[in-house]
């Protein structure tokens, strides 16, 4: 089993600093994989072996610089604020604290630094200070902005040169450092009144600006991706805080949710938030689950039924077992699953990492250009004109918003899924999700609600219909399967229709009925059932399934074909009973549709999706459900090892297929679809075996996901091009290309503000999805 850790990536200033660390890490041969995001800020790596985090952060600190820190929720409460034992929590907002700081402080030294920068504004300057002393004291005031307020970009830049790598905060480190350099050196040239044929100024204005400049940009980068990832802090804050516990079944007594371990036996309350996951055990209740699932519409639920943490409870109160706290509960599997999301890498982002990868080389190339080619062609102040556009374009050029373009959509994206119930399993799929042509359903679970119950009973023999249901009942008394259950639950409730065959009631019921015993029982996949059955007569062999069954038993039953057409054409599943010569009778099951079935495949339909609908029933059955939901094309007779195939049949003829079903059965075929959706109050083997779980199981989920996947899809492919056409755009006219003839220029200030707010205005379009 694959062990897997995620660390917080500490002094990461930019997407290339993450690529850094990211290669790092692939170097290690103990790790199989490693996935560094600029915008979580996290690095997460999975070995087969155990993980030695200690070597790890060691490894790193050495070949790159930065620090690692493993993350670790201590004690974590998940209770309303959840805060005091997050540790990436208190990490971020200690660092927006510093940026904050950093940034007020270099605003207050930089105005002055700008009033002392023009005394030709500020007349009064010349009157009190001469050239010498003024150039002394805005070097003065420079210093604690490029190496105090500015230290982090010095510290990574020096880590990586000792490297021999280069990074944005290189490029900050270049610009800002000439800056200041070259006016150390006018100001002790002035100060010494050495003349020099070169005409020379200062621009400790340029350095203590940028410098500010890119420290807000970091500040407000940090505040907006905290927004992106709001859906989870949202998630965290659902959890109830205490519990009504009832020792040995009778004491109440108020807990801390921390002390509640699974098999208590808990009370909830009319209003209260249902404390942990588990199962009513006395009473009825209303449960509010719109937080979790997305399902606006409160949920009846009763003895027997499974309940969540952190739904509320709307009406009486109820008894409940706990079943699953802490890490193992719903809610905290969800709040992982986006976290894994949000950390993930989808497969568009990888033109823009290979781009970033070679950005910051090409950049210092085009900055000694333009310095080398303005000196060149300059006239008597070409050194001034050379330095500011080659420090310009330094300082325009920026790959932090290449590298926050996927990610904070992503953030983003598969957080407002959550919201809707939706819960995406990685980058890779929200991506393909967007992408797909075809949508094959399977019926049961997805389509129909997967409770079935008995709608007609038709016997053929003496005694009637008592004796085909207690047949049959016999036959299905063991298996799990729900049309096996709804027949022993019409049995069992004594003619009653009943499509819940686990009520206390009828589960009594069963035990008291007078079933008989059942030998020699064979199951035939895809067919039905076969065993001797122990009657008053002696032992009886008994076939029980489908027409298909029967054919492979040579049964004839050409003479109630008309019947079976017709109860088939009403979209009732047919169970057929006989011995080894004649048909006994016929058991007609039906599933309830989903009351959302039907307006999911319109919306799907309207997405531009070719929907299709997949099952085991015969060709009329499946046709009759298909047409009550607006469904064409339909696959039917499939047996459950053959969906994978289906599916593949789809892809081999150009599809790009999502496969939604609920069902062990389904899981192949989930796994072999672009994208796998599984309905999420189905089986636990086919949720994992998806890339997208629906929690409420409401089919209107499939279009959701489709539309937040394309949403999120576009939104990614406008900041990347808005990150690509700044740069392409701005670095020509930083280094000055288009002067001669328009006279167009960009100060490195303004280059400085540009550089800044080019990732903020990623990180705000980004979090547009948040509406939707």
């Amino acid at each position: 089993m694959k062990q897997k850790k995620t660390f917080i990536v500490r002094g990461m200033d930019c997407a290339s600093c993450a690529l850094t660390i990211e290669r790092a890490l692939k170097g290690m041969p103990e790790l199989e994989s490693a996935n560094v995001n600029y915008a979580t800020e996290k690095a997460v790596v999975e070995s087969k072996t155990d993980i030695d985090s200690q070597k790890i952060q060691s490894f790193v600190k050495e070949k790159t610089g930065y620090e690692l820190v493993e993350e670790q929720m201590v004690n974590m409460r998940m209770s309303g604020d959840m805060g005091e034992h997050d540790h990436a929590k208190m990490l971020k907002e200690e660092e927006i604290k510093k940026l904050w700081k950093k940034f007020f402080a270099g605003a207050v030294l930089s105005a002055a630094i700008i009033i002392l920068s023009l005394p030709d504004y500020f007349p009064f300057i010349s009157d009190f200070l001469p050239k010498s002393a003024r150039f002394f004291l805005l070097m003065v005031l420079a210093t604690p902005v490029e190496f105090i307020v500015g230290r982090q970009f010095w510290v990574s830049s020096w880590a990586s040169l000792k490297r021999f790598n280069v990074s944005m905060d290189t490029l900050v480190v270049l610009g800002t450092g000439v800056a200041y350099f070259s006016g150390l050196a006018v100001t002790f040239l002035e100060i010494a009144q050495i003349k020099s044929q070169i005409k020379l100024d200062v621009y400790f204005d340029v350095a203590a600006v940028v410098t500010t400049l890119v420290i807000l940009g970091k500040y407000l980068e940090a505040k907006a991706k905290g927004s992106a990832s709001e859906a989870i802090k949202k998630l965290l804050k659902l959890q109830a805080k205490t519990a009504h516990l009832l020792h040995e079944g009778r004491h109440e007594m108020e807990v801390p949710i921390e002390k509640v371990v699974s098999g208590d036996v808990l009370l909830v309350k009319p209003g209260e938030k249902i404390p942990v996951d588990g199962i009513i055990i006395e009473g009825v209740a209303t449960l509010d689950e719109s937080m979790v699932t997305g399902e606006s519409l409160p949920v009846d639920k009763k003895e027997g039924g499974a309940v969540i943490g952190a739904t509320i409870n709307k009406t009486s109160s109820f008894k409940m077992k706990a079943t699953k706290v802490g890490q193992d509960s719903f809610l905290s599997q969800i709040v992982a699953m986006v976290e894994a999301a949000q950390a993930s890498r989808a497969p568009i982002q990888k033109m823009a990492d290979l781009v970033v990868s070679y950005f910051v080389p090409i950049v210092l190339f085009i900055s000694v250009a333009t310095f080398a080619a303005w000196m060149v062609l300059g006239t008597d102040s070409a050194f001034s004109f050379a330095l500011v556009n080659s420090i310009a374009v330094l300082v325009v050029a920026c790959p932090c918003a290449m590298g926050l373009a996927t990610p904070t959509s992503i953030m983003v994206g598969t957080g407002k899924a959550a919201e809707h119930g939706v819960i995406i399993r990685d980058a890779e799929a929200l991506e393909l999700a967007g992408k797909v042509n075809a949508v094959v359903l399977d019926k049961t679970g997805t389509i129909t609600k997967g409770e079935p119950s008995v709608t007609d009973v038709i016997a053929f023999l003496e005694n009637g219909e008592n004796k085909v249901v207690r047949y049959a009942a016999s036959l299905e008394k063991l298996s799990e399967h729900p049309i096996a259950q709804s027949i022993v639950a019409y049995a069992a409730s004594l003619g009653s229709f009943s499509s819940h065959p686990l009520d206390r009631a009828v589960k009594a019921a069963v035990e008291k009925a007078r079933l008989y015993a059942v030998t020699n029982f064979k199951a035939i996949p895809g067919q039905g059932i076969e065993g001797d059955v122990a009657a008053e007569k002696g032992n009886k062999k008994l076939y029980f399934g489908n027409a298909a069954l029967m054919q492979s038993k040579k049964i004839d039953i050409s003479a109630r074909q008309e019947l079976i057409e017709r109860l088939e054409s009403d979209g009732k599943t047919l169970l057929l009973l006989a011995d080894a010569q004649t048909l006994l009778g016929i058991i007609a099951v039906a599933d309830t549709i989903k009351p959302t079935a039907k307006e999911a495949v319109q919306r799907l339909r309207s997405l531009g999706l070719e929907v299709w609908l997949i099952t085991g029933d015969n060709e009329r059955t499946a046709r009759a459900i298909a047409q009550i939901v607006g469904i064409d094309k339909v696959m039917a007779r499939v047996l459950p090892q053959d969906k994978a195939e289906k599916i593949k049949e789809l892809q081999v003829s150009g599809k790009m297929v999502a496969m939604v079903g609920d069902g062990i059965n389904d899981a192949p075929a989930l796994t072999q679809a672009d994208v796998g959706i599984a309905i999420g109050t189905g089986t636990d083997i086919a949720i994992e075996s998806a890339d997208i779980t629906l929690v409420s199981g409401d089919p209107l989920g499939i279009a959701n996901a489709v539309v937040i996947s394309r949403k999120t899809l576009a939104n990614i492919k406008q900041n990347l091009f808005w990150a690509f056409f700044y740069n392409i755009l701005l670095i020509p006219i930083a280094a000055g290309v288009f002067w001669p003839v328009w006279g167009i220029l960009l100060n490195p200030i303004f280059a400085g503000a540009a550089m800044a707010f080019s990732s903020l205005s990623v990180v705000l379009n980004s979090l547009r999805l948040k509406k939707l």
